[in-house]
């Protein structure tokens, strides 16, 4: 796995993830609710349900719990980027790419 990104970097990609806004509604599930207890100001109500409605297409139920302490605590990130577990490895390329479509998606 390439790892480039530092660990100011993954932790911002949450916050990336909530750069723009499409209104969505879903019931809130574990990242939503993260996003909405985070302290970013961009975290709405309809950007965190857009970023849980990608999160429901992206990744697992067990894949979001991980990701959502990830809005807390970004450390936790930079342990699975940097683990050499392959498991780990095959989790930060899903959450990469989730990040990447919520940050399309969720404008």
């Amino acid at each position: 796995m390439t790892r480039f990104l530092t660990m100011p970097l993954a932790a911002g990609i949450c916050a990336a993830m909530l750069a723009g806004g499409v209104p969505a509604t879903a019931e809130a599930g574990k990242i939503a609710r993260a996003c909405m207890g985070s302290d970013r100001p961009a975290a709405t109500r309809a950007r965190c349900a857009c970023i849980q409605k990608v999160a429901d297409d992206a990744l697992s139920r067990s894949e979001q719990r991980k990701v959502a302490k990830w809005f807390a605590d970004p450390h936790q990130a930079q342990e699975v980027r940097m683990s050499s577990r392959a498991s780990d490895e095959a989790l930060w390329e899903r959450y990469k790419a989730f990040g990447q479509l919520a940050q399309a998606v969720c404008r």
